[in-house]
């Protein structure tokens, strides 16, 4: 996994609504929540968390990015589904989860398989990795994630 302090990882993905790329963001906040697969529970909680935040993400200069193996397509039935006001990325390839070390081994009911570890990272406006939430419990995230940035962190 990257850590606090080291450059961010240079992506580039699509989206449900074009490309982005973190590069092109420098001078802003870029929160990045991983989430396993959209439209499932836990990450829909944990979207529209984000989405009805989104205003003061914005106000703090923060722009949030939900990123998923999921297609930008079903990115953006998720997003129309949901109301979902951040931008949702399609990690296909798997190359940004890989960039930011959260395609793990999981375990459920004893099988082994590989996913996404739901993990949120803040991207400070300079490009540096500033703070770091490696395993993601949904309730309160998001509210804990702006604090943080508007406390400057």
């Amino acid at each position: 996994m990257v850590e606090t302090g080291q450059l961010a990882p240079s992506i580039s993905l699509m989206t449900d609504d074009g490309q982005f790329t973190l590069s092109e963001h420098i001078g802003k906040n870029v929160i990045i929540f991983f989430f396993p697969k959209a439209d499932t529970s836990g990450c829909t909680k944990e979207a529209v968390a984000f989405s009805g935040l989104q205003a003061e993400f914005e106000a703090a200069n923060t722009i949030v990015i939900g990123i998923s193996k999921d297609k930008a397509e079903k990115q953006a039935k998720f997003r129309e589904k949901h109301g979902l006001t951040c931008l949702l990325g399609a990690d296909t390839e798997g190359e940004v989860c890989e960039a930011f070390g959260v395609w793990v081994e999981k375990s459920m009911y004893g099988r082994k398989y590989m996913g996404i570890q739901r993990a949120t990272f803040i991207i400070n406006a300079d490009g540096r990795v500033g703070r770091i939430w490696p395993k993601v419990k949904v309730p309160g995230h998001a509210e804990e994630v702006l604090e943080h940035v508007q406390a400057g962190g």
